[in-house]
């Protein structure tokens, strides 16, 4: 649900999900082949194992964190993992890049730039996210919905970033 003011989208987890099998449509019905998909840990994570589960190829996993400062709103400097984690020893072949957004455009540009010229394996490289901001300065290959208020989207998970262990205990207990 997007804020009148169209500063804020509120997702719940059956949209969410709803909008990443609409992702992989999307995929599906361009008639591209893939081998791997590679998911931007952490906001990746979610709709990699979807699409995953979805087209039946493995899940390569490469870390980032640009989002540090405060609860996560404050974009930081960009940190890549030196290695990624795959099932099937080096990535390689064709490569569907999954991330969650593409905000600023900065880590998706980042990371597609980076595994060009350092993995030479991959033949072809695409691109696929949930929302695309107006002001991003990358365009993904494949993208459900374009945001042209550039709002901050409340993820129904993000409930567990401020959620701690002991909290936990304290609900939980009888």
């Amino acid at each position: 649900m997007l804020t009148e003011d169209g500063k804020h989208l509120y997702v719940s987890y059956d949209e969410y999900h709803n909008l990443i099998e609409k992702l992989a449509i999307k995929i599906h019905q361009s008639n591209w082949e893939f081998d791997t998909i590679l998911c931007l840990a952490r906001g990746g994570m979610r709709p990699g194992d979807i699409l995953s589960r979805v087209f039946d190829k493995p899940l390569a996993i490469m870390s980032t964190s640009s989002y540090r400062s405060d609860a996560g709103t404050v974009q930081g400097n960009l940190d890549l993992a030196r290695y990624i984690t795959t099932p099937k020893g080096e990535i390689a072949g064709k490569v569907l890049l999954v991330d969650d957004l593409a905000d600023s455009g900065h880590t998706l540009h980042a990371v597609m730039t980076m595994l060009k010229n350092n993995y030479a394996p991959i033949s072809e490289l695409r691109s696929a996210v949930i929302w695309t901001k107006a002001l991003s300065t990358f365009t993904p290959d494949y993208s459900v919905e374009f945001l042209p208020t550039n709002p901050w989207i409340h993820q129904p998970f993000e409930s567990y970033d401020a959620l701690r262990p002991q909290q936990l205990i304290q609900k939980w207990s009888v």
